[in-house]
């Protein structure tokens, strides 16, 4: 019988608000092939709690269960905090270094990077919070290698995410590592928000401008193409004629709406591509590796190490749904 994962989500003095039901949403919505559901979420905290939006007060927040309930979960997530260049919540952070302790799987969402850093998970390794606190982390805990303008970072048992919506990504990141591509893109769906963006890419995506004769670039159109064709042998001069623009003007607008370059994207489109189709078909190795564009068994067998850290056979047995 299937053991159910605990996720225990803090609630800490300041906590942000929308990081806080985000990460319950997407814990909370996720559902294996056979409908069951993988994860109990449980909201831990020492009532009551004013959550915040914009560092604005907001509404009261009622734990349902006491902070140290944490220490029984097998992930513990705290969401972003006001005021957090301030005295660090004690309490919050004694249950993180805990958690920590026991092997939990902890993570951060935004500023809640500063609880981690705080608790001292985050000393000699890289990690991310929002752009805007990047250099106050940096400053506040030098020992941590911030980086400030990816999503988010795993360190395997600790990781940290950006602001906001990079929440998302991070939790959407987890539920893949945990049950595979096929159930995060399905998650991804009943939420409707957009396909689960890699960690690497850039915090700075812009929303396309109209120019001086009132149009505007939009790549929305060639990113729908580009998952159609993930077949065909592409060239950055292919993906240009798609959009209607000339090479050095898709790198440039490509990498303000989506974080990243054109190839670079491709490539993990391919990659999450080819993940689905190893999980949920029982295609041979060599015709996904046709499918997703890659040319051969050997070139995905080599991203797959390089990016997953595991053959495309191994990801199959680990990850593969019971097929009708």
């Amino acid at each position: 019988m299937r053991s159910v994962h605990s996720v225990a989500v803090l609630a800490p003095r300041g906590a942000v608000g929308f990081d806080l039901a985000a990460v319950c949403q997407v814990f909370a919505s996720v559902r294996l092939p056979d409908g069951s559901a993988p994860y109990e979420v449980r909201v831990c905290g020492d009532s009551p709690v004013t959550a915040t939006a914009a560092d604005v007060p907001c509404f009261e927040l009622t734990a349902a269960h006491p902070l140290e309930a944490a220490l029984e979960a097998d992930t513990v997530v705290v969401p972003g905090v006001h005021g957090h260049g301030a005295e660090p919540d004690r309490r919050t952070v004694e249950v993180l270094r805990a958690a920590a302790d026991r092997g939990i799987r902890v993570a951060s969402v935004c500023t809640g990077a500063f609880l981690l850093a705080e608790a001292g998970l985050l000393e000699e390794a890289p990690a991310t919070t929002h752009w805007r606190a990047a250099d106050r982390l940096a400053r506040a805990y030098p020992g941590v290698r911030v980086r400030p303008s990816v999503l988010f970072v795993d360190n395997g048992r600790v990781l940290t995410s950006a602001g906001v919506a990079a929440g998302l990504d991070l939790c959407l990141h987890m539920v893949s590592r945990d049950h595979g591509a096929a159930v995060a893109a399905r998650t991804a769906r009943m939420l409707v928000v957009p396909l689960r963006r890699e960690g690497g890419q850039a915090q700075f995506v812009s929303h396309p401008a109209p120019d001086a004769a009132g149009g505007a670039v939009r790549l929305q159109e060639t990113l729908e193409w580009l998952h159609g064709s993930l077949h065909r042998t592409l060239t950055l001069s292919d993906i240009a004629r798609h959009a209607g623009l000339s090479v050095r003007s898709l790198n440039r607008h490509f990498r303000a709406q989506t974080g990243t370059t054109p190839m670079r994207w491709l490539l993990w489109a391919r990659v999450e591509r080819a993940r689905e189709l190893l999980e949920t078909t029982d295609l041979a190795v060599e015709r996904v590796a046709g499918l997703c564009g890659f040319g051969s068994a050997v070139s995905m067998r080599a991203h797959f190490r390089k990016r997953l850290g595991t053959s495309p056979a191994a990801y199959r047995e680990a990850f593969r749904a019971p097929l009708p």
